[in-house]
């Protein structure tokens, strides 16, 4: 036991003093939890009811109904602006929604006249629908308003009239609760952090991990191990117990990012979380071995360990949310432990399902890390499989 420790700290040590692995741990988590969570910020925006959504709305002479419309888009979460013209302003930028009505807008309603209405938007396909039942909801809206002002009106339609209907107590009132849990798309820093976290250290120990093993059996190091006093179970543990080490500096130094850089929120579970993090740490900590035992250099360990890494993560959901992804997608990050880690972290961060939710991801994740670990202890070699240093 003595010399398993012996071995994981000056390994751990070892690695953490090498550049890349400074630059990978310390220096481009908080950029890609940037760049990554400021990407993501858009997917689901609109849906989640936060700030009122901007609309542009063109309207040549509106008359008295201007107020009742900006009065309807208001009450559905709607920020109107109005403008008289689509190019109010050379200056303007190209409004993101737009929604445009007929000229004499008042004037063609009190009329009896129908009145066109066309509403243009530029959101992704995730909020689209959404805000097309929100525009409809407000039309719809007033032309109710409409139809009683005017019933109870003794002339023609007037702003006075709508204005009495708008001061009337509601006769039928609308209670709405959530019949469960809402769940909304995890999106931003809320995605960006745990997907980067549970990504760069799979791939810190699919590189650094793994290379370093590797040299060390090229360089026949491994070999000289062999003949001192330290058992091969030592040994092995060691090695796996210093890949251990870097992935809980991995897994400290992001949670520390994401918490006092990004005021990340991790729900109400954060020792549940730790404990996830805890069998991811194990299973990037197993697979950094088994692929250092099976590459015959470094440039291969390295190369095997960039492609896995990125690959698993894509598939796994880290670098967008899951739910935005293809069916078959979804499916393949059932089977994927970088899917269990993100499905299990969502839960207790983004739906916060409760600890007992991520038990059987975490159970996941250990068996996963054990599998892979009992692979790594059966193909470690103390050298070359060419018997050599030239390989």
């Amino acid at each position: 036991m003595k010399g398993a420790l012996f071995i994981a700290l000056q390994d751990v040590r070892f690695q953490i003093r090498s550049g890349a692995t400074i630059v990978w741990v310390l220096i481009m988590p908080p950029i890609f939890f940037y760049f990554i969570g400021t990407v993501t910020g858009g997917f689901a925006g609109g849906v989640s009811g936060g700030a009122a959504t901007p609309v542009v709305v063109v309207a040549e002479a509106p008359g008295f109904l201007k107020g009742q419309i900006d009065k309807r888009l208001r009450d559905n979460d709607f920020d109107p602006t109005w403008r008289s013209s689509p190019n109010a302003s050379a200056d303007a930028e190209k409004p993101g929604r737009t929604l445009t009505f007929g000229n004499n807008l008042s004037a063609q309603i009190v009329a009896g006249e129908s009145v066109s209405a066309s509403f243009d938007t530029e959101a992704s396909a995730l909020t689209r629908d959404f805000e097309e039942i929100r525009i409809q909801r407000s039309m719809y809206t007033v032309l109710a308003d409409i139809v009683v002002a005017q019933a109870q009106a003794s002339g023609a339609l007037t702003a006075s009239d709508l204005d009495a209907l708008n001061a009337e107590p509601r006769i039928w009132r609308l209670d709405v609760e959530a019949a469960g849990q809402r769940q909304e798309i995890p999106s931003g820093f809320e995605q960006s952090i745990p997907g980067i976290l549970v990504m760069f250290t799979l791939l810190v120990l699919l590189t650094s991990g793994a290379t370093s093993l590797a040299h060390e059996r090229i360089q026949g190091l491994l070999r000289r191990l062999a003949s001192t006093p330290i058992s091969r179970a030592e040994l092995v543990g060691g090695k796996w117990g210093g890949r251990m080490a870097l992935a809980a500096v991995q897994v400290a130094v992001a949670l520390a990012f994401g918490t006092w850089l990004f005021s990340m929120h991790w729900g109400p579970d954060p020792a549940m979380i730790l404990v996830v993090l805890f069998g991811w740490a194990a299973f990037c900590a197993s697979a950094g071995m088994l692929l250092g035992s099976v590459a015959n250099t470094e440039a291969q360990a390295a190369g095997i360990g960039v492609l896995a890494a990125n690959a698993l993560a894509a598939l796994g959901g880290c670098w967008w949310p899951i739910e935005v992804t293809p069916g078959w997608m979804q499916t393949v990050q059932k089977f994927l432990p970088t899917g269990w880690t993100m499905d299990a972290l969502h839960k207790l961060i983004s739906f916060e399902a409760g600890a007992a939710s991520v038990i059987p991801n975490v159970v996941a994740l250990l068996l996963g890390a054990a599998f892979v670990g009992a692979l790594a202890i059966n193909r470690f070699r103390y050298e070359c499989s060419c018997g050599g240093c030239s390989c």
